[in-house]
């Protein structure tokens, strides 16, 4: 048996609450030495990424009700908000089932690097991503964040580099080749991963609606 829900709008943007002001200045005289100038200036840096962490740290880039992401047990990380709660089925490993999906980096601003909405048959109709659940040829991430899921629903998570993209042929991947090339080359940017940048290049934002679930035996 199939249950399937007409899609809800998605809002394909992110909200930030307005983080609080930030003044920092520094002055000195003509006179001032170069010495005392670069001190100056590493105290600058250092205090705008102080604050920077502190602003990301305390939830500002959250939804615009400032509502709380929970991790799902036992995911590795993985945080999830749902938007909606479905009132279908919820899957079982071995289903089939089918999203829609938003796909969004954390890093390149929220870059959109997939939308499964873009995706058409020949009618114009949007085709949703599917995949039995338990396979492993899915990133993690989206499996877990289903797995706890209703059809109907629609969950925002935020995977963790362990739980997104680990090689080149998981999916799901964007048809776009420029769009898949963008994205893996940020997510394995070699001089970045060195520099420890991993954590910020690889976390992956998705906003999911479990549009249908699917037994083998039915």
């Amino acid at each position: 048996m199939i249950r399937c829900f007409a899609r809800a709008p998605f809002i394909d943007t992110v909200h930030f609450a307005s983080p609080p002001s930030i003044t920092i200045s520094a002055s000195h005289s003509p006179a001032t030495s170069s010495s005392s100038v670069s001190a100056s200036r590493r105290e600058i840096s250092l205090s705008i990424i102080a604050v920077a962490s502190s602003i990301i740290s305390s939830g500002y880039f959250s939804s615009p009700a400032r509502a709380e992401f929970s991790e799902i047990p036992n995911s590795g990380g993985v945080k999830s908000l749902d938007l909606r709660i479905g009132d279908g089925e919820v899957p079982i490993e071995g289903d089939q089932v089918a999203i829609h999906y938003y796909g969004r980096l954390a890093a390149k601003q929220g870059w959109r690097f997939d939308s499964t909405y873009d995706h058409k048959d020949s009618s114009g109709d949007s085709v949703p991503f599917t995949f039995i659940l338990g396979s492993t040829n899915v990133i993690p991430g989206i499996e877990t964040a289903v797995r706890s899921m209703k059809v109907g629903g629609i969950r925002r998570v935020v995977i963790p580099p362990s739980q997104g993209y680990q090689n080149t042929s998981q999916e799901p991947l964007p048809p776009n080749f420029f769009d898949r090339q963008r994205l893996f080359t940020t997510i394995f940017n070699p001089t970045r991963l060195a520099n420890g940048e991993g954590s910020t290049l690889g976390t992956l934002v998705f906003d999911i609606e479990l549009v249908s679930t699917r037994r083998p035996n039915r």
